[in-house]
């Protein structure tokens, strides 16, 4: 099912699918593949990475969690259900995982972030998981990552200047230890999926 909040999906999808088969061609992804329940983006050569100011305004890229399986999503914190429902998971799959939760980074990159002040998000993050990082850029910088990721987001206006929501792509990206995007996880998926592809890259799949 898909709403205004979520658009693009089955799009992202395929094109991942499509950029996957051309990398095997070329022989960018020569090791076997693991059995991920999301989508594979094995060798993609896109959401190679990020560069934007967290909510303690600190600088943060790939880089900085390297030896962790990183959880990116895109999101805003006036989203009403996919959002908080995504880091929810996220949250509870860390917590299942026991020691290896810490293993786990989450992620969040707003795409509102003219509401989305740094308070706002330290707030709302630590709602969830005081572990958990957001990410804010400039309407440029946010432009330029949701073009290296190949996401979807869209101001709808409200009633009022203040009231409108965000249209965008409800997924996570996640990324093996060595900060290689490997698996595209739709919202809907649930927990155990998601667990499931965890387990599969902590586990060096």
């Amino acid at each position: 099912m898909i709403s205004r909040r979520f658009l693009g999906l089955g799009a992202l999808g395929a094109v991942g699918a499509a950029l996957l088969a051309g990398c095997d061609k070329l022989g960018f992804s020569s090791a076997p593949k693991a059995s991920f329940q999301g989508v594979d983006l094995t060798g993609a050569a896109y959401a190679r990475g990020f560069s934007l100011p967290d909510q303690n305004g600190r600088t943060r890229t790939l880089e900085d969690f390297k030896g962790k399986v990183v959880v990116v999503f895109f999101g805003f914190t006036q989203c009403p259900d996919v959002c908080p429902t995504t880091l929810a998971e996220l949250a509870q799959v860390k917590k299942a995982l026991g020691a290896d939760g810490d293993k786990v980074q989450g992620v969040f990159i707003t795409v509102d972030p003219e509401r989305d002040k740094p308070e706002l998000l330290k707030a709302y993050l630590e709602s969830f998981d005081p572990g958990f990082v957001a990410l804010r850029g400039s309407p440029e910088q946010l432009k330029d990552v949701a073009k290296e990721f190949k996401i979807y987001y869209a101001k709808v206006p409200g009633k009022t200047p203040d009231s409108y929501t965000m249209d965008h792509t409800a997924a996570s990206f996640l990324f093996d230890p060595q900060g290689r995007v490997r698996v595209f996880s739709r919202y809907g998926a649930g927990a155990t999926a998601l667990m499931s592809d965890i387990k599969a890259l902590i586990a060096g799949q």
